[in-house]
């Protein structure tokens, strides 16, 4: 499966405007003038295609009469604390869950995984948990929370010190690279790319699920 995520902003690392750096912003104050936000916490997002689970009733049936229950995961957020040797960031979710069939009190699990994703594509790790939601005789509808935590190595998510210095190093007017972008350099795009991850959150879809979302 491709990776393609939807991430949380709030930790994506991207531009902002030159002179508001803060603590552990690294400011290109010559030349382009770009300040990039550079944090050791890894984004949060869901894949596509397994933030939704749609289970029918009978066999290879997929149409609307044979549905079953559909689920949907929504109101990720996350929280981490990067003060150790070992970042630990925490993801919050909900489950919205609608049945088709309302009669009788029905618990229904759900698997869901967490991934650690390096560099946009190595799988660092992968762990599965389960959501519980309960239907009581006659509800349409269940609600249930759930959340999922994962360490990274805090010297892997770092910048060496020679790319940190290649990127904020006082650029003079006149230089060769005093307009060049430092960002565009492919050994730091390079070792920008190995200190990013991601915690990817969303079902644990079987093959039939899958394809049944992408082909929605």
């Amino acid at each position: 499966m491709m990776f393609r995520t939807r991430a949380l902003p709030v930790l994506a690392a991207m531009a902002a405007l030159a002179g508001c750096a803060g603590e552990g912003e690294l400011v290109l104050d010559q030349g382009v003038g770009i300040t990039s936000v550079l944090t050791t916490c890894p984004a949060v997002g869901i894949p596509d295609y397994t933030g939704d689970v749609t289970t029918f009733r009978s066999g290879d049936d997929r149409s609307l009469a044979s549905l079953d229950v559909s689920a949907a995961i929504t109101n990720l957020r996350s929280t981490c604390n990067e003060a150790g040797a070992q970042v630990y960031s925490e993801a919050t979710f909900e489950v919205h869950a609608r049945r088709a069939d309302v009669r009788g009190a029905r618990t229904v699990t759900l698997p869901y995984f967490v991934t650690i994703l390096r560099g946009g594509s190595a799988v660092v790790s992968k762990r599965v948990g389960e959501v519980t939601l309960t239907f009581a005789d006659g509800q349409e509808r269940a609600m249930a929370t759930a959340k999922a935590g994962s360490f990274v190595n805090r010297a892997d998510a770092a910048l060496p010190e020679d790319i940190r210095e290649k990127i904020t190093r006082r650029r003079r007017p006149g230089e060769v690279d005093a307009a060049l972008d430092p960002l565009a350099d492919p050994e730091v795009k390079a070792a920008i790319a190995r200190t990013r991850f991601e915690m990817l959150v969303g079902f644990q879809l079987t093959e039939d699920q899958l394809a049944y979302n992408v082909r929605r």
